[in-house]
């Protein structure tokens, strides 16, 4: 493989120099013992001597989401000038350099909703799929490699609208498995004080990772979407202290898992759009976690009303604009008593 370097150690500007592909996967010259590998534009892989724990870090698989490509792109510095002392295996990926130069959520189609082989159902094709699907073989090479370590996937992102609870991940569904206390602490210890255990299998990347492989993964949600520039970089301090944390620890620590510490909901529904005329009876202004009481309309579409069926829901991503079939909102309800360990 080459040997290279990256400018200023800055893998966020490179990538954007190259947002489509790179000429050929290259090992980055450094002084350290740390294996770097480039091997594609976004993608660069960090392997220590001795490892734990074989951790992806994702972000940018939506554009626009800048807070979480700012994360990642200063611990990719620390890395590459050996400020950071690397102690377990990472992979960062940037997930969508296109919509990155475009300032979007994506380019043609949400990259979220295309991967476990999202990005081969019905007939289309764009560059969104195909990087989907190169992504999932990035995050396959990197797992299958041992058999032996703790996977983690943290996939970061940055929410659309404002949330009554500002920081959230999103728990993919676990097909009968336990939940992890020690990973909610950890995400407490980010400032992620709020869990969302979806209910049923879907095309996210951190499902993909959790379904595929037995990762512990979340799409980890750490607060509002902002353009580059505008992000108050002191409110994902902790989160990325502890990212940080993780990647040069052989251990971090953690308190017991306490589910007081935590806001912690199921998902009740899935809302999918059937007719064009969808529409919300709320807002747009309207935040994540907004509660609404059992037996009001929720939406209305094709003449009918979709109404609350539990004493109490709550929303997260409401979207009416989405495409017919897909997901308009997520409906919540509190779920203080799932199995965890």
């Amino acid at each position: 493989m080459l040997q290279a370097s990256i400018k200023d150690n800055d893998f966020l500007a490179f990538t954007l120099a190259h947002p489509q592909a790179i000429d050929a996967p290259f090992k980055v010259n450094t002084n350290s013992n740390v294996n770097v590998e480039v091997l594609d534009t976004g993608v660069i892989c960090f392997t220590p001597k001795d490892y734990q724990k074989d951790i992806v870090l994702s972000c940018a698989v939506h554009g626009n989401e800048t807070a979480p490509i700012e994360i990642c792109n200063e611990l990719i510095t620390g890395l590459l000038t050996g400020e950071l002392t690397l102690k377990q295996r990472v992979l960062f990926l940037i997930g969508n350099p296109p919509s990155i130069h475009n300032k979007t959520r994506f380019v043609e189609e949400n990259m979220n909703r295309l991967f476990s082989g999202g990005h081969a159902n019905g007939d289309t094709q764009n560059q969104e799929r195909v990087r989907a699907k190169a992504l999932e073989g990035y995050v396959r090479d990197f797992f299958e490699q041992n058999d032996d370590k703790q996977r983690i996937h943290y996939d970061l992102h940055t929410a659309i609208k404002p949330s009554k609870h500002e920081k959230f991940a999103i728990y993919p569904y676990r097909h009968g498995k336990s939940y992890s206390g020690e990973q909610m602490m950890f995400l407490a210890a980010c400032g992620v004080d709020t869990i969302l255990y979806h209910h049923e299998p879907t095309t996210t990347f951190s499902y993909y990772s959790s379904n595929e492989f037995g990762a512990d993964a979340f799409t980890v949600e750490l607060g509002k979407v902002m353009p580059f520039g505008q992000n108050d970089m002191s409110k994902f301090a902790k989160a990325k202290a502890m990212l940080t944390a993780l990647v040069t620890q052989t251990e971090v620590e953690l308190p017991a898992y306490e589910a007081e510490q935590l806001n912690l909901y199921k998902v009740s529904r899935s809302v999918n759009k059937h007719f064009e005329d969808f529409t919300f009876s709320f807002a747009d202004s309207t935040e994540n976690f907004t509660q609404f009481n059992k037996g009001e309309v929720l939406a209305t579409e094709g003449g009918q009303q979709v109404i609350i069926e539990h004493d109490i829901e709550a929303i997260v991503f409401p979207n009416a604009k989405v495409p017919v079939g897909q997901r308009t909102v997520l409906c919540l309800i509190p779920a203080p008593n799932e199995d965890v360990q």
